[in-house]
């Protein structure tokens, strides 16, 4: 598998996001997933990808602690594009099992016990989402934080078992910007109020001018474990 994805990163070095969506919607047709947290890159992608008029599944996954406006962002999205995403909800069992053992708010009292919330209420669900998938496709960007430096345009997820492309990687925030300007693209209420990067309403909170666009993510925590495990390099 390594030898296939240095040969996948190779064919596409240099290529436009536009190309390299274009290309594993056509080879893996029905075998390829977009997940979508409605942010600025994710909603970049959904702008390509109903330009592109090619169909995939397209999901996002609802932690049960989201903001009103991701909510709204979703409808609106669905209704612009005209396209249909699917939502994945967490196992309910899981979650009061967690909440009766840890509290409400147990992402606040360490690293450990906010990793659990996030694998019941996000990996969990992902892995449904993708399962019979060879290929998920997301909105990852070197520039977003230090934890994503290393990512390549095409990797293999071992955890999911499944080719991870992302097709802005290489995308600079101003690069990001001049597509969202030129494109219209439809973008999330909260990104005008200061918040570049959108996940739970607990855990994420607008920041300061001069400030990484990842440092409203789990704010209280250390920069290099600020990863939910949806994301982690193997």
């Amino acid at each position: 598998m390594k030898d296939h994805i240095d040969s996948l990163n190779r064919q596409f070095s240099g290529s436009s996001a536009e190309d390299v969506l274009s290309w594993f919607l056509t080879e893996y047709s029905g075998k390829i997933a977009f997940s979508t947290s409605l942010g600025s890159e994710d909603q970049v992608i959904t702008h390509m990808v109903a330009s592109l008029k090619r169909t995939l599944k397209i999901f996002t996954l609802d932690t049960g602690r989201l903001f009103q406006e991701t909510y709204d962002t979703l409808d609106i999205t669905q209704k612009k594009y005209g396209l249909f995403i699917e939502v994945y909800f967490p196992d309910t069992a899981r979650v009061e099992e967690m909440v009766r053992t840890n509290g409400i708010n147990l992402f606040y009292d360490g690293v450990d016990n906010r990793r659990l919330c996030c694998h019941i209420r996000k990996i969990e669900p992902l892995e449904r989402a993708l399962e019979g998938m060879a290929v998920w496709i997301t909105g990852l960007r070197k520039a977003q934080s230090v934890t994503r430096s290393a990512a390549n345009m095409i990797e293999w997820d071992g955890s999911m078992n499944i080719i991870k492309v992302n097709p802005l990687i290489h995308w600079d925030n101003e690069t990001l910007s001049n597509f969202i300007r030129e494109k219209k693209v439809l973008l999330h209420e909260l990104h005008s109020k200061g918040y570049p990067s959108i996940g739970c309403m607990p855990c994420t909170r607008a920041i300061q001018e001069g400030e990484d666009v990842r440092a409203g993510r789990w704010w209280w925590e250390l920069p290099d474990s600020k990863e939910c495990g949806l994301h982690k390099k193997h």
